[in-house]
């Protein structure tokens, strides 16, 4: 990136720290986030309060544990939480957004009933997406392009378990 599209990215990361100081706790809707109910902006706003401020997940009665994968952040819930007809009491951060882990149903069948087509597909992996929701706008040759997908899948740290949650992007460019 270069030019204008870098420099409104640097304005996006500096008011990042107020988008953070306005979210509400109160005001999580954790299913709508995992199930891709939610919007980008209420998404960002709750991962950078989450991200940065000290002791979030406490206030939420969230307890982080060990996930045995560097690429997911895991928490164990103080109430379950209903998502996809199934409930979880855990959930994990990808890069990206929020996902349950699930037991009792296998990510096919999972991704079967959610209409969630297949990437990959073996006895040893499993990897499904559907987009959501996809917009991009221009603005003063500026292009804001936001994508929310629901994703299915398995992961070796997590045997036997299905991962289902959203991701929300948003990217900007010139």
């Amino acid at each position: 990136m270069h030019g204008l599209g870098r420099h409104l990215t640097l304005l996006v990361f500096l008011a990042t720290p107020a988008m953070a100081e306005t979210f509400d706790p109160s005001s999580l809707e954790l299913a709508a986030l995992i199930e891709c109910r939610a919007d980008v902006p209420a998404y960002n706003s709750f991962a950078l309060w989450l991200g940065g401020e000290p002791g979030a997940a406490g206030t939420l009665g969230w307890k982080e544990v060990p996930s045995g994968n560097p690429f997911l952040r895991q928490y164990r819930l103080p109430a379950p939480v209903h998502v996809f007809r199934h409930e979880t009491g855990t959930i994990v951060f990808t890069a990206t957004g929020p996902m349950a882990v699930l037991d009792g149903i296998a990510a096919p069948e999972l991704a079967r009933q959610l209409g969630v087509p297949a990437t990959v597909s073996s006895p040893d992996k499993f990897l499904g997406e559907k987009v959501m929701a996809e917009r991009t706008e221009d603005s003063g040759g500026v292009t804001f392009a936001t994508r929310i997908a629901l994703s299915v899948s398995t992961v070796d740290t997590h045997p036997g378990q299905t991962l289902a949650g959203c991701s929300y992007a948003l990217e900007i460019g010139d």
